[in-house]
Formats: structure tokens, C-alpha cells, sequence
């Protein structure tokens, strides 16, 4: 990219040589030699601007990884409670980001291999990132439940088992990984795809049927056309092993993020969709029992990873394609009296406002919308219920449609009205949600905010 030192330097030289020497009326040849350099000269802002131009346009990404594992052990969450000691682990816990940039817009796309990684904790990886807007910065967890406790959950005794030290280190190192992303950019070409991840996978415990099977993948390549990075969002609960076996792990994610790599797909990051109500990994055996082993987690993983790389396979490639990202605020009543309980307990600093009039207080979050290519993207803070999910997807705008759940904060279940406090089998996932208003505020003002963001390309 030529930059106004280069084009300062080139007039500098050619007024040196004396071919800008001023024209008089007894140097005729001077007057022509000196127009002719003049629209030279134009020409070289035009081109040297037109350059500029094209290099902003220039899509460009990068991805950075840190190990999180906790040295020594931490006990492991896999929910509202107290957590359970770990005595050993399979496979590292990572925190991965993916940095994109194009026409002065660039963004990072994190994701972490807890449980939930909540609004507080994101803030403190923004105020590391310098530069990246810090509405820009969106930060998930993979929903896994044998990693150590970012929440606060009291433990019964007024107690809690999250470290905050260990919590505070993985926010630097987080916060490195997108300050690595952003010194490593480079140019490169998108192929975006979704499909049916075919096998066994995943399935919903309430109801077998009752889920998206669509897997939806973006992959990033260099110049050469060699993967870079695999991005892979689907919806299920990363739940095979647990937090009650003493194992602490990323379940099937890493095996995932394994397989894209021995694949060839470069790096790979996963984000879940919409899982809640209760999208979880098919494990069960033969006699219909989970098989909660590192192998199924092994099995699962590489499965996942090989439908990703299939459903992308064919896939166009978009070059330079237009790059958006959009932030909101949503503030939710906050109903439930145990969930209000943990924010005021949790040494993590929630804070409640009295936005909504609710006299309980209302918590707030931050919802991003971002369009890359033909793919439009939302944030979901929480774990949303299938049928909201197709709800969300069938009234965005993109070609491919993608929810990013458990995304800037980590709200438990979403739910719609009509779903809560209704059939017995949701009873567990109502007495963990904000309250019964929570899915069709969240569908209300997020669609609004769709409609109002810029449409992906076509």
C-alpha cells in the first residue's frame, strides 16, 4: 500500500531534478515539460489513491489460542451449585480468538471453554484490547461442563469455588490472544456454508427430534487457498463427561478442535447455537445408557469436525466480501429469586438496574449483530430453546443465518412465554431462566435490531 510519505518522497525527487522548474515566457519547453509532470503527478494521486482504496477494502483475518488449564486443578461446574473436585483431566481448555477486519471495521470473535463466560469477566478482556472497539469484541463460551466455575455459585456455605485469580489470568490471556490476532493479519478469502451434520451427534434429551440439526461454517483461506482458520457453529451441549466424574475437560470441543487441524482446516473455533431445552451429545449406548468416556468424547468431536469440513468443501469462495458489526443493549427483568440471589452473591460484580421497573431489578447485556458475506450473525446471551432459534433464523437476513449462543454473557435458559412453567420436563429449565418474559423480549428487541443493521450481501 503506498502511503503520502511515498508520493511526498517522489515530488521531493522530481523538484530536485528540476523538472518542476517554474515556466517563464522565454522557456517554452519548461511550460510544456512542466504540464506534462503536473498531470503525471495527478495521475499518481489517482493511482496512489485508488491503491489505498483497495488495500482498506482488503479482507483480512487471524486466529490466536492460549491453554487455560488450570495448574494446579480446579473443581469443575456443570451448573447452579457447588462444583465438584477434579483429580484428573483429558484434553487442554483454551480460549480462542478470531479477529477480522475489512474497510475500517474490524471485530473479534472469541470463544472459551466454559460453562458460561459472563458480561463482567468480557468487559475486563475488552479494557485489554486497545485496538478493537470494544463493542466489536464478542466472547462466548462453548457451554462445557467440566470446566472450572465462572459464575460464583455460592456453595452452600456462603462460599463460592471460582478462583478469581485463575478467572483475572484468563482475561489477560484472552485479551492476548485477540492482541496476537490483531498483529498477525493477513489477506485472505471466505468460504461460507450450512448443512445437516449427518451421524450422531446430538439430540434433544426432552424430545429426541426437537432440535437444528444444520451445522453452519465459515472457513477463512490464505492466498494460496490453504485454510487458516474453521469456524463452527452448532447447537449442542458439550456435556458427555460432566462435572460429577472428577475429569476436568473441554468434552467433545477439543477433540473438534483437534480433528480440524489433522484435517487440514487450519485452526478451529466453535460456538454453540441454540441449544437449551435440552439439545445435548448423543452418547448412549447400545442399551440406551450415556456413555460419559474421553473415547465418545473422541468420537463425537471428530464426527462434528468432519461434517464441518464436508458442508464447507464445495462451498464458494467469497473474496473481500463487506464486513459488519452492529452493538445493542438489552435489559431483562430479573424474576427468578435464585438467579438473584447468585448475582448479588457472586464476587464477580453483576450489577442490576431498575430499567425495566421491575422491583427486582433488570440486568443488561450486550447483543451483536455482524454480517460477513452472505452469513448474518446474532448473539444470543444465554441458552435459547430450539423453536426460538428457528423463529430467530428464518427472520434474519443473510443466506446463511448463524446464532452465536451463550454470547457476551450467560444468562441460563431462554424460554418462550407460552413454553414456560408448562410441561413438566420444563420445569427444570424455567426455575433457571430469568423469568417468563425473557425469550420474547429478548426475539422483540433483537429482531428489531436485525431489521435495523445493514443486510448481508446476497
Amino acid at each position: 500500500m503506498h502511503t503520502s510519505s511515498d508520493l511526498n518522497a517522489y515530488l521531493r525527487h522530481v523538484c530536485k531534478k528540476g523538472i518542476c522548474t517554474p515556466c517563464t515566457e522565454k522557456s517554452y519547453m519548461n511550460e510544456k515539460q512542466h504540464n506534462l509532470v503536473t498531470s503525471w503527478i495527478i495521475i499518481l494521486i489517482a493511482v496512489w489513491s485508488l491503491q489505498g482504496s483497495i488495500c482498506s477494502a482488503e479482507f483480512r483475518a487471524a486466529i490466536a489460542v492460549r491453554n487455560v488449564t488450570p495448574d494446579p486443578l480446579l473443581p469443575v461446574s456443570g451448573g447452579v451449585g457447588p462444583s465438584k473436585p477434579a483429580s484428573r483431566k483429558f484434553g487442554e481448555l483454551t480460549v480462542r480468538a478470531l479477529v477480522l477486519e475489512n474497510d475500517g471495521t474490524r471485530i473479534a470473535i472469541c470463544s472459551t471453554d466454559f460453562l458460561g463466560f459472563p458480561g463482567v469477566l468480557c468487559s475486563k478482556v475488552r479494557r485489554q484490547v486497545p485496538g478493537i472497539d470494544s463493542k466489536n469484541v464478542l466472547i462466548a463460551a462453548t457451554h462445557n461442563h467440566s470446566g472450572p466455575d465462572c459464575y460464583g455459585f455460592p456453595d452452600g456455605s456462603g462460599q463460592t469455588d471460582a478462583d478469581i485469580e485463575y478467572l483475572n489470568g484468563v482475561c489477560k490471556k484472552l485479551a492476548d490472544a485477540v492482541n496476537e490476532a490483531i498483529s498477525k493479519l493477513r489477506p485472505v478469502n471466505v468460504k461460507i456454508a450450512s448443512g445437516k451434520a449427518r451421524g450422531k451427534i446430538a439430540y434433544n434429551y426432552y424430545a429426541e427430534k426437537l432440535y437444528d440439526p444444520r451445522c453452519n461454517v465459515i472457513q477463512f483461506l490464505d492466498s494460496e487457498g490453504k485454510p487458516l482458520a474453521t469456524f463452527v457453529n452448532y447447537a449442542c451441549h458439550p456435556e458427555v463427561i460432566g462435572a460429577d466424574q472428577g475429569i476436568l475437560s473441554p468434552d467433545f470441543v477439543g477433540p473438534l478442535y483437534d480433528r480440524i487441524g489433522q484435517q487440514g482446516g487450519g485452526i478451529g473455533i466453535f460456538i454453540n447455537s441454540a441449544l437449551g431445552g435440552m439439545v445435548t451429545a448423543d452418547c448412549r449406548g447400545p442399551d440406551g445408557r450415556d456413555m460419559r468416556t474421553w473415547d465418545e468424547c473422541i468420537r463425537i468431536g471428530n464426527l462434528l469436525a468432519d461434517e464441518a469440513l464436508r458442508i464447507v468443501a464445495d462451498a464458494p469462495i467469497q473474496k473481500e466480501p463487506k464486513l459488519f458489526c452492529g452493538s445493542t443493549t438489552i435489559e431483562f427483568p430479573v424474576e427468578n429469586e435464585m438467579l438473584l440471589a447468585i448475582v448479588k452473591a457472586s464476587p464477580l460484580g453483576f450489577e442490576l438496574s431498575s430499567a425495566t421497573g421491575n422491583e427486582k431489578g433488570a440486568i443488561a447485556t450486550k447483543v451483536n449483530i455482524v454480517n460477513i458475506g452472505n452469513a448474518q450473525m446474532l448473539t444470543i446471551p444465554g441458552e435459547a430453546l430450539p423453536n426460538i432459534g428457528y423463529y430467530l433464523k428464518r427472520n434474519m437476513h443473510g443466506t446463511h443465518n448463524m446464532l452465536l449462543g451463550l454470547t457476551n454473557d450467560a444468562f441460563g435458559y431462554i424460554l418462550t412465554k407460552v413454553d414456560f412453567n408448562s410441561f413438566e420436563r420444563y420445569d427444570y429449565i424455567s426455575r433457571t431462566s430469568l423469568g417468563e418474559m425473557t425469550g420474547e423480549i429478548f426475539m422483540d428487541e433483537a429482531l428489531k435490531f436485525v431489521n435495523a443493521c445493514p443486510r448481508p450481501e446476497k
